[in-house]
């Protein structure tokens, strides 16, 4: 039940069709958000990879990811618009809360949307078709996985009442906690060389400062937040990947993506 709870509040198909789900089961839906993962990040490869087939890879993977938005309901991106205008404009934590909840788009958060996308978009759009499907599907549960984390580390920042969502999480159980790891580390483990494994560091430095970030400004955490997180560690996820193969193929060895493709 709480699994098609999660698939319920994190996408928009029609799951909901299937069986009502009671209210408190989404309180404790966070866990399953990287297994959430598996089905936004397993539309985004068949995706990338059926259309690559008869369209240019850059192409391919634009269509990728407006299949996620679709999927989604752009749920993540506008939490990380908020979190850019909050964060861009407001200066106490009363402030930061009251621009967060304001259903109104800023400029800062047309600016980081704009910059999130393009970096979204270039930093996998010339690496090759397999290579790509391979950093999404785990990009996707992994970062997803380590975005959960945030609600057993802060707080929830405003009243229940005054949630957009009308929920506040649950903190995990232990072995909540574990099935979380298992979902978004599996694709890592059976899709990923160990060369790449490095790049795991990167969401969680980006965790790390983000928590420290979000405890200063607002003691806690809100649902953008929980958005915003994601889509950065995502986001560092890929930037780790590029920076691998740059010092790779520049400093070590040239050849690297073909014997990964070998």
């Amino acid at each position: 039940m709480k699994i098609l709870a999660a698939f319920i509040f994190f996408t928009r198909l029609p799951f909901w069709r299937i069986r009502e789900v009671p209210a408190e089961y989404f309180k404790r839906i966070v866990p399953y958000w990287p297994l959430a993962g598996w089905l936004t990040g397993g539309i985004m490869v068949g995706t990338l990879w059926l259309s690559a087939q008869v369209l240019p890879i850059s192409i391919a993977w634009l269509l990728a990811i407006i299949s996620r938005l679709l999927v989604t309901g752009c749920l993540h991106e506008d939490g990380l618009a908020d979190f850019f205008d909050g964060f861009g404009g407001g200066t106490t934590r009363e402030r930061t809360l009251a621009i967060m909840k304001d259903s109104h788009i800023g400029s800062y958060g047309v600016i980081g949307l704009i910059v999130y996308f393009l970096l979204m978009f270039l930093l996998l759009e010339n690496l090759p078709l397999k290579l790509v499907c391979v950093l999404v599907i785990c990009g996707d549960c992994y970062s997803k996985f380590c975005a959960s984390q945030i609600i057993n580390y802060l707080p929830y920042a405003r009243k229940e009442e005054d949630s957009k969502a009308k929920v506040v999480y649950d903190r995990m159980t232990l072995q909540e906690s574990l099935t979380g790891l298992v979902c978004g580390l599996l694709p890592i483990v059976v899709f990923l060389p160990i060369v790449f494994w490095p790049v795991m560091c990167f969401p969680l430095l980006t965790f790390t400062a983000l928590c420290r970030l979000m405890k200063r400004r607002l003691q806690g955490y809100t649902g953008d937040c929980c958005g915003a997180m994601f889509l950065l560690c995502e986001l560092s996820f890929y930037l780790g990947a590029a920076i691998l193969l740059y010092t790779h193929i520049r400093y070590g060895n040239p050849d690297f993506i073909n014997t990964y493709l070998k």
